[in-house]
């Protein structure tokens, strides 16, 4: 089966509707990181049908527990200071926290185009492959910065904050707390479950739903983890 089959046939597997040009956009994203890959070194994954799986829709699989969560969303990101009550509500905002190749954030933004997606990373030739993608990829909808999250103070906060292989779950909602909108949600993408992390969870921060996620082509066991600030 070619890459192009696999993706289409993965997509239709997951039950995705997505926006015209999205699946070319997803191969250029792919045939990109693979170009990259061979100097950079951004994933162990080399064979492009395996990226198709372990990369495009382990990611793609996790869209639909995003477009559950951002509907119920109790606060919509005010206008930036300064624009006024009049400017409109703000799309919703996501931030993928140690984002390495731009998972899953680009194949999020490429999936969900009325989404703000910020993709952050602390090395550098990593956001250089991330700029280089949002630019190949017409990307109008994601930011790249480069930095340590614990650092990094955006004007708005975030409805959703995600990583796929950032750090145990401690250290990740310890690390990127203060950029969580009020009623908003960590997602975190996992293997088998982690009961030892979610047991390790800081005072104030719980687990909320645990989504078993299937992934067409991919035989291994996938979690997205959700976590909120307890009441």
């Amino acid at each position: 089966m070619s890459v192009e089959a696999q993706l289409k046939a993965g997509i239709a597997a997951l039950g995705l509707a997505l926006p015209e040009g999205a699946e070319q956009k997803l191969l250029a994203y792919l045939a990109l990181l693979d170009k990259w890959n061979r100097v950079y070194n951004l994933t162990a994954v080399r064979d492009a049908g395996r990226m198709v799986s372990h990369h495009l829709l382990d990611s793609l699989a996790a869209v639909p527990v995003f477009d559950t969560l951002l509907a119920a969303r109790p606060h919509p990101n005010p206008p930036p200071e300064g624009e006024g009550a009049n400017a409109g509500l703000h799309p919703p905002a996501v931030i993928d926290v140690g984002s390495g190749g731009g998972l899953p954030g680009i194949p999020l933004a490429i999936a969900r185009p009325d989404l703000r997606v910020t993709l952050i990373d602390s090395i550098a030739k990593k956001t250089a492959f991330l700029q280089q993608a949002r630019a190949e990829l017409g990307l109008a909808n994601l930011s790249v910065v480069t930095g340590r999250v614990e650092d990094y103070t955006p004007d708005t906060r975030f409805d959703l904050i995600t990583s796929r292989a950032f750090s145990d779950l401690r250290e990740f909602v310890t690390l990127t707390r203060h950029l969580l909108q009020p009623g908003g949600r960590w997602l975190a993408m996992k293997g088998l479950y982690p009961h030892e992390e979610a047991a390790a969870l800081p005072s104030g921060v719980k687990v909320s739903a645990d989504h078993a996620l299937v992934v067409p082509g991919l035989e291994a066991t996938r979690h997205l983890i959700v976590l909120e600030s307890a009441a």
